[in-house]
């Protein structure tokens, strides 16, 4: 479980064993980090499969590199990276899991002083769990949701998303992780089901 609230950037190294590895570098995780921990990279949770003083390997699921843009990364790209929620951590995003619902498109990205205002595509499928003032995930990175459409949705990015997460180098056509809130899903998936 993670917020959301991105502490750390790291640099995507390559691929592993035919893209059944993600290779990249973080000196100050690497210290912190143990075999079998979990990592938030670009709102993807991975397992740390092996590391090498600031070298970490995840192994990929087919799954997870159909289902996220870990697959198609380039070399020395930047990555949002988020260690665990503890007992100890505030909770000052909200709850993100680090599993993706689906992979967005960036559709405009506009000033709107101080920060930016960005659109991102939306499929129809999470067109209901994704809610004006709601909570979502894009790229690991906890934001709300100033406006929602048919097919689109658009967040709000302040100076702070935009220096200290890979938010800040996003253009029209790139392609993001999208993680909608979980208790929305929960709450979604009850009524729609009828479960009591």
């Amino acid at each position: 479980m993670f917020t959301g609230i991105i502490h750390h950037q790291g640099r995507f190294l390559g691929y592993g064993r035919a893209r059944q590895d993600l290779i990249l570098e973080s000196e100050a995780l690497a210290a912190r980090m143990s075999t079998g921990d979990s990592l938030s990279v670009n709102g993807v949770c991975l397992t740390l499969a092996s590391k090498s003083r600031s070298r970490l390997t995840f192994n990929l699921s087919r799954e997870t590199l159909s289902l996220t843009t870990l697959g198609g990364l380039a070399v020395g790209s930047p990555l949002n990276l988020e260690l665990p929620l503890t007992l100890e951590t505030p909770l000052s995003g909200h709850l993100v899991t680090g599993h993706v619902d689906f992979k967005g498109k960036v559709v405009r990205v506009t000033e709107r002083r101080p920060g930016w205002r960005m659109s991102v595509s939306l499929t129809p499928e999470a067109r209901p769990l994704v809610v004006t003032k709601g909570s979502v995930a894009v790229d690991g990175v906890s934001l709300t949701v100033a406006s929602v459409g048919t097919s689109s949705f658009e967040v709000e990015l302040i100076p702070v998303t935009l220096r200290d997460t890979t938010l800040g180098r996003l253009r029209s056509g790139d392609a993001v992780n999208v993680e909608c809130d979980i208790l929305g899903k929960y709450v979604y998936n009850r009524l729609r089901t009828g479960q009591r």
